[in-house]
């Protein structure tokens, strides 16, 4: 069973049968003979991920437990509030979404452009024949092109995506550029939650972790949006355009599914494995990701849903006032609410 891949093993593709263009976008990965889309890099990955997934689990371990179900609550707005809004002619909010997304999505394009530090110089074990020893030689990589395309090349990634989905469904240019928050991450605010290793690998352990959540939140937002978009009440003149658009995120969740598996077998090979501590020991890697990972999960279940539901009302009310009939419009909005108390349609 192969385990060692160079990069350009992991980007292995079958030449497509059709690329993967709309209007006029060049977008990565195409489609097979029979129609079916295929993520771009992904017969090398996924024969690889395959591979590391199995020999983990004959070592004893296996993927990092966790998937998106763990990120459930309310959302403002949730898709009855959202349709609420496309149906009283209230856009913007949703533009907002998908001009937002984009961009976030774009900013994983770091991955394929920053240098990481190496985990072979921290691991007691050898990491040459698993998925971490291979970060460095193109799965960050592979990720980040995933997210950000590759622009020298005309080629989109998700960022262009999102834009194209958004424009099929408004038309270009329907409501006015947006810039997404400068983190989505948890702040850290220069808080050391594993000391025992170096900076620069505290930064990779809480990265992949970060990535995992990220991509949870995005699964459970991209399935939303996808509900909007299919929603056949809305964008009437654009149904068939609608529609599209949804295809499009489903594209998109395709490859995220190679993301997800690839952190859970990142992390699951991590906890396996035995760190060395800036004071000349050890330690377990489990000890190191589960106690951060436990901190991440109560701030993204806990501490940030209310956070950023109570941000996103009010930065919603006022557009949603500034509707000739917004008092009712907005009256309706706080009906359908889904949160429990009241605290954030006070206003």
């Amino acid at each position: 069973m192969q385990l060692t891949f160079t990069e350009a093993e992991l980007f292995t593709d079958d030449p497509p049968a059709r690329p993967h263009e709309i209007h006029g976008h060049r977008l990565h990965g195409g489609f097979d003979a029979a129609g079916r889309y295929v993520p771009p890099r992904s017969k090398g990955r996924v024969q690889a991920i395959e591979a590391w997934t199995t020999a983990l689990r004959e070592r004893g371990g296996d993927l990092f437990d966790a998937d998106a179900s763990l990120l459930g609550g309310p959302r403002m707005p949730n898709p009855a509030q959202q349709r609420l809004l496309l149906r009283e002619g209230v856009g913007a909010p949703f533009w907002n979404s998908l001009t937002i997304t984009g961009k976030i999505e774009g900013r994983g394009r770091l991955l394929a452009d920053v240098p990481f530090p190496d985990l072979a110089q921290v691991v007691v074990e050898d990491i040459s024949q698993m998925a971490v020893g291979h970060l460095n030689k193109g799965l960050l990589k592979a990720h980040g092109i995933d997210e950000g395309g590759e622009p020298d090349k005309g080629i989109g990634g998700h960022d262009v995506m999102w834009f194209v989905a958004r424009d099929l469904v408004f038309g270009a240019g329907a409501y006015p550029d947006v810039e997404p928050p400068e983190s989505i991450s948890r702040p850290e605010a220069g808080k050391r939650w594993m000391p025992e290793l170096p900076q620069p690998y505290e930064g990779l352990l809480s990265l992949l972790m970060n990535l995992l959540i990220i991509e949870f939140r995005a699964e459970i937002g991209f399935a939303n949006t996808q509900e909007i978009l299919r929603s056949r009440e809305l964008f009437t003149s654009r149904r068939a355009e609608a529609e599209e658009a949804a295809e499009i995120v489903e594209r998109i969740r395709t490859d995220e599914e190679i993301h997800v598996t690839s952190l859970r077998l990142y992390l699951g090979e991590l906890r396996t494995l035995t760190l060395r501590t800036v004071d000349g020991g050890t330690i377990a890697g489990a000890e190191l990701i589960d106690r951060f990972w436990n901190g991440l999960v109560h701030w993204a279940t806990v501490e940030q849903p209310r956070i950023a539901a109570e941000n996103q009302y009010q930065a919603l009310r006022p557009v949603i006032l500034a509707h000739p009939e917004g008092a009712r419009i907005l009256a309706e909005f706080d009906r359908l609410s889904e949160l429990a108390t009241p605290a954030v349609s006070a206003g």
